[in-house]
């Protein structure tokens, strides 16, 4: 028996699940104190399905807390930046890239030590240690609380910043610290980025994941929670704590693991649509389709693992506006106003789910309260909306083949026609708690992203070293060794390089260990 629970901006999701079946579900308005929102959604959920707490062995949550305090500037401290790369790294300083106003906000000190390794992982520059000492030291007399220690090529030999992490815990043991390799990818001053980022929500990590702790208790669930991360895979809250940005994005992750449970289907585009946007993505074998280009997260440049999602100002919510023969709709919304303030809701304000409603196919609100709206217009706001879903699914696509569409989110209602470009087009049941689902259904994953010199080691030898690599960082985290599969796998020969140097990415999957889930591979009641 799982709980998995999605706290969004707007609503907190809750679903209990019996292997891969849906026993409840429950959808409410996010409240300001987390834990608060948290014990509502849960009660609710086992009140309806007659589940008594000490019966749920794991509770999975996504949530979006993160993501918005970053974009938002909201509980940031002020960061010790370290950076293990001199003498090759002193042209560009940490934070050159950053908007003004979020670099002022995490800017503690910027300390930039020699060391670092070359592609294979042989020693560039020794570590300069005494350097890192001093510089621990200047930080604690300074009063920060959260360093980031990123050093030259760590994600292929970790072994500097690590001792850097040992020298920085006895110098200042209070220190917070974050390593880049742990984060990020090649290229060090997006994975630099990414490791200020995480350090900057070193106190709001350790906050959240105290209030679902404290909602667990309170509920008297005693068994294990874990957090959902951004590839659609869980973490210990302990390293959630640690490592805070791996959730971003997460939403529509789970909301695209849902859609891939409830439909059956492995391989499809998703729609997920929402009070305020839609997120657009793709499930390659059940995963989301991860993003191969640099990421921005509030403006700033980051290359750790990010789903491939295209947002879209369209929502149930959305503002509809004329102008002449022109209907304009979003990007601005009612959210989680709709039901106050929505004409379909006795409100004064023509919103998207008013255009569904009129047009006779979403059974919301009072169907009288929008009889007034011209027929012409309605018709016309509905075809804008199925106007805009369709550009997006046109450039989500790699290719012109027409592909299965899953819609799911609460504003699924806003879709009548079919979209062009789709083969089929699937609403499942419970689609609108799809990301709550994504979360109870979620894997734990281990990942490897390494330079491996083929001339060296040879290619089969290189992707076995790869493969028990992530195999092990899975096990570590949770994963039942025997469900264990691997994913994916990415070779990239880089051409500049000398020694047959190639990029491996591997990626495996598995259930928890202990968990045990239905045979099928489909989700529902």
């Amino acid at each position: 028996m799982r709980i998995g629970v999605d706290v969004g901006g707007t609503n907190t999701d809750a679903v209990i699940m019996e292997g891969q079946r849906v026993l409840s579900s429950h959808k409410a308005p996010t409240t300001t104190g987390l834990s608060d929102g948290i014990v509502n959604a849960i009660s609710t959920v086992l009140a309806k399905s007659g589940v008594e707490a000490p019966a749920v062995k794991q509770v999975m949550i996504g949530t979006t807390q993160f993501t918005n305090a970053f974009v938002e500037r909201r509980g940031l401290l002020p960061v010790g930046i370290l950076r293990i790369a001199l003498p090759s790294s002193r042209g560009v300083l940490p934070l050159s890239d950053w908007p003004a106003g979020i670099a002022k906000a995490v800017n503690g000190q910027q300390h930039l030590i020699r060391g670092g390794y070359r592609f294979d992982g042989s020693i560039a520059d020794p570590l300069d240690e005494s350097g890192i000492a001093s510089a621990a030291r200047a930080m604690r007399e300074a009063g920060l609380q959260t360093v980031a220690i990123t050093g030259l090529f760590s994600p292929v030999n970790a072994a500097m910043e690590l001792r850097a992490r040992e020298i920085v815990q006895d110098e200042a043991p209070d220190l917070a610290i974050t390593l880049s390799s742990k984060i990020g990818r090649m290229g060090i001053l997006e994975r630099e980025n990414a490791a200020v980022m995480n350090a900057s929500l070193a106190q709001l990590s350790r906050e959240v994941i105290r209030s679902f702790s404290n909602a667990l208790k309170q509920l008297k669930i005693t068994a294990p929670f874990f957090i959902s991360q951004n590839d659609g895979t869980l973490m210990k809250a302990e390293t959630v704590a640690q490592y805070p940005v791996l959730t971003f994005a997460s939403g529509p992750t789970n909301s695209i693991r849902g859609a891939a449970c409830l439909s059956g289907l492995n391989n499809a585009l998703v729609v997920d649509i929402g009070g305020t946007t839609t997120d657009i993505g793709v499930l390659v074998n059940g995963f989301p389709r991860e993003s191969s280009l640099t990421v921005r997260i509030g403006g700033v440049r980051t290359n750790f693992r990010m789903p491939d999602v295209l947002a879209l100002g369209l929502g149930g919510g959305s503002l509809v506006r004329t102008n002449g023969s022109e209907v304009h709709i979003g990007p601005e919304s009612l959210g989680y106003r709709l039901t106050r303030e929505a004409l379909a809701f006795g409100g004064q304000t023509l919103c998207a789910t008013d255009l569904a409603v009129a047009g006779g196919y979403a059974n919301l609100g009072d169907r009288s309260l929008v009889k007034p709206l011209p027929a012409q217009a309605t018709e016309a706001g509905i075809e804008r909306i199925h106007e805009i879903l369709a550009d997006g699914v046109d450039r989500m696509k790699t290719n012109a083949a027409p592909v299965p569409l899953v819609l799911v989110g609460g504003g699924s209602v806003l879709v009548r026609d079919d979209i062009p470009g789709t083969s089929e087009m699937t609403v499942p049941e419970h689609a609108g708690v799809a990301n709550a689902i994504g979360a109870s259904i979620a894997q734990i994953s281990g990942e490897t992203d390494r330079i491996f010199a083929y001339e060296a080691t040879g290619r089969e030898s290189a992707l076995e070293t790869a493969v028990e690599e992530a195999r092990t960082q899975a096990i570590e985290m949770g994963a039942n060794a025997d469900s264990l599969e691997t994913v994916d796998i990415e070779e990239v020969p880089l051409a500049y390089m000398p020694g047959g140097a190639v990029r491996i990415r591997v990626k495996v999957a598995g259930d928890l260990a202990g968990d045990r889930r239905l045979a099928s591979p489909r989700c529902g009641s």
